[in-house]
């Protein structure tokens, strides 16, 4: 059977069968029945094509891992754990937003202790400016769940929409460099994508997130536990509204 996945992602890259042989050393008829026979390469050689299409392994030939080494490389993509969001140095903020040269994700219903660190703001915008994709995904005002996790909270069902009506004014700085997205759905974590690392920040029914332990996570192959997040955040993207300003 034919590997589309495969055929799709050097599509996506722009990549042809001759280039992506030579940068791994291998002869084009192999990468050709790669594609069009389903052959599986070597693990060397998956690692290889993987990094150079920025595509996991274990989406390109799914059944390549067996579940041990797949645990095993989840594991490994775990980089820190916090108790606590609070518990936190600031330094792990600028840190994992500096390190970003492709993509930046934030999704929150507020976000207000990174919008009122006007020393973040600014980083986020020089990275937007230097060529990075920002997007930005808040919580809808309006919408059921928000008002459900401002309850939730204990810290009245109208907070939370009004703490999110009042911040966009801090992420102002972001408007020309930035996508702003709102969304409607039950936040189980607040995610921060920086390229191939990430900070998840659980919530915990009835308390603040800051409150709340966070993951530090970074991919790795043949890992899917950054991947689980990140897939979350593009439906959550997809199913958005942009915001009016």
């Amino acid at each position: 059977m034919a590997n589309e996945r495969l055929r799709a992602a050097l599509l996506a890259k722009g990549m042809s069968v001759a280039v992506l042989a030579e940068a791994i050393a291998v002869d084009p008829k192999t990468v050709e029945r790669w594609i069009t026979k389903g052959r599986e390469p070597y693990r060397k050689h998956r690692f290889a094509v993987a990094s150079l299409l920025g595509a996991d392994e274990t989406y390109l030939w799914p059944q390549a891992l067996s579940q041990e080494q797949v645990v095993a490389a989840s594991e490994s993509e775990i980089i820190n754990v916090y108790p606590h969001r609070w518990t936190m140095p600031r330094g792990a903020w600028e840190s994992l937003f500096r390190s970003a040269s492709e993509k930046i994700d934030i999704l929150v219903y507020v976000g207000m202790f990174l919008a009122e660190d006007a020393g973040l703001i600014r980083l986020l915008a020089e990275r937007g400016r230097s060529g990075a994709r920002l997007r930005v995904l808040l919580g809808d005002p309006e919408s059921e769940e928000v008002i459900r996790r401002s309850s939730d909270e204990g810290i009245g069902k109208d907070a939370i929409s009004a703490k999110i009506r009042n911040v966009l004014s801090l992420y102002a700085p972001l408007r020309e460099v930035a996508e702003f997205r709102m969304h409607g759905t039950t936040l189980y974590n607040s995610i921060f994508r920086a390229d191939d690392q990430v900070l998840v920040n659980t919530h915990v029914y009835g308390e603040v997130a800051s409150n709340a332990p966070v993951l530090h996570l970074r991919r790795v192959a043949g890992g899917d536990m950054v991947t689980t997040y990140l897939d979350s955040f593009d439906k959550i993207w997809n199913e958005a509204r942009p915001v009016e300003w």
